[in-house]
């Protein structure tokens, strides 16, 4: 009943926010008549009620066009491979320069894919990017068939085949796991299109090492706890219909709950931004906001997988993670360079859990290993915003650059 709930509630509140939006208009088109000196508070009280919602579809991601030498370039989407639970997205340019092909591995962890707008917006002035663009579980039908762990890293298998060889990886956060597993079988497989490198960023490679809250939280109770109280099935009115999964919603509320006072503090400078006609600085809030209120359901079986393989058991770490029943082997990676990224204030992903990989990857020889810690950035701040731009990504642009 948890997905219902949710649904009744959204569905009473949508007519309270059609008539906020109408009364904004009719603020700023002085129908409704109020003093001038709170018809600014006014209108951005109705926008604020209007805003009190979540989504449920991918926003775009917005990249039209991006610097490259001296000159800006236009960029376009492509959808280079469509699979039912995601898609391997292109994000072309016309140049006739080569650049290196880089595949990013978007988390599934209740987002989009267009949280790592920004991220691929920088990675595209020096590289060739494609990113991992996964479908909301709802509405995906029933007879596409389950998508677990081993599953994600099928596609990640066959999204890397299509682009070709010579590819390189970058995997933000939950996907490290899954992008590591990948390296691993094609490189023992032998696959010609296996990677010439990968990037792992603030990723639980081994989540023992400096438990953070989030950790702790995915520990402290039995897998059947999580399957009673936080999965649903998704109403019939969408695709994916009697589909189990894990809603989007139900992480975002964890999410905000680990940071209330941050939020609430957000809002409340949207608030004022509004009411002084600070346009341009409430934009940048609402832009965050757009996107992180922007939620996907994960599958069940890939939910509690994750939390039972990578959270609980440590399966990589400890040698224990099987791929379809086969053991998996990080030694097998003989020539996949392996860069790891860590954020010093990260608190979801903490210090020493993505640099593990190391240890892992013991075949590989010193010059294929490198690892970054950037001081005093969190766990977003890894991958967005300026440290990323400043600090960050020159270090992956010329790992990736002295691979090529």
């Amino acid at each position: 009943m948890l997905y219902q709930a949710y649904q009744f509630q959204d569905d009473l509140l949508a007519p309270f926010r059609e008539v906020a939006r109408n009364s904004k208009a009719a603020v700023e088109r002085q129908i409704i008549p109020t003093v001038d000196a709170w018809r600014a508070h006014l209108a951005a009280g109705f926008e604020m009620i209007s805003r009190f919602e979540l989504t449920h579809s991918r926003p775009e991601f917005a990249i039209s066009t991006v610097r490259v030498g001296n000159r800006d370039v236009p960029v376009s989407e492509e959808v280079a491979l469509s699979l039912p639970f995601g898609n391997l997205l292109h994000f072309r340019k016309d140049i006739d320069s080569k650049q290196p092909k880089v595949l990013v591995v978007a988390p599934l962890s209740g987002h989009f894919a267009t949280l790592l707008a920004r991220t691929c917006e920088t990675l595209l002035q020096d590289h060739d990017v494609y990113i991992t663009d996964w479908v909301n579980a709802r509405d995906v039908p029933l007879d596409a068939g389950r998508f677990g762990v081993d599953e994600y890293v099928d596609y990640i298998i066959r999204f890397v085949e299509e682009i070709g060889p010579d590819t390189h990886l970058l995997a933000v956060c939950q996907p490290c796991v899954q992008a590591l597993v990948a390296v691993a079988v094609m490189s023992e497989d032998k696959n010609p299109a296996t990677p010439r490198s990968m990037t792992l960023m603030a990723g639980p490679i081994d989540v023992r090492e400096s438990p953070t809250a989030v950790n702790k939280l995915a520990s402290e109770k039995p897998l059947s706890w999580f399957k009673a109280n936080v999965t649903a099935r998704v109403p019939a009115r969408y695709a994916g219909g009697g589909r189990r999964v894990y809603p989007g919603f139900v992480q975002l509320f964890s999410f905000v709950a680990m940071n209330v006072d941050r939020h609430r503090a957000q809002h409340q400078k949207l608030y004022d931004h509004l009411a002084k006609g600070e346009l341009a600085e409430a934009q940048k809030i609402k832009n965050f906001y757009d996107e992180y209120f922007a939620v996907l359901d994960l599958t069940e079986e890939f939910y509690l997988e994750t939390i039972d393989r990578i959270f609980q058991k440590a399966e990589l770490a400890t040698g224990d993670f099987t791929y379809h029943g086969r053991k998996v082997d990080c030694a097998k990676i003989l020539k996949t360079a392996l860069l790891t990224v860590e954020g010093g204030r990260d608190d979801i992903c903490a210090l020493g859990q993505t640099s593990a990989a190391h240890d892992l990857c013991q075949s590989l020889r010193p010059h294929l290993k490198r690892h970054h810690l950037q001081a005093n950035v969190g766990h977003y701040g890894t991958f967005n915003g300026k440290r990323w731009e400043r600090e960050i990504y020159p270090v992956v642009r010329n790992f990736i650059l002295s691979m090529e």
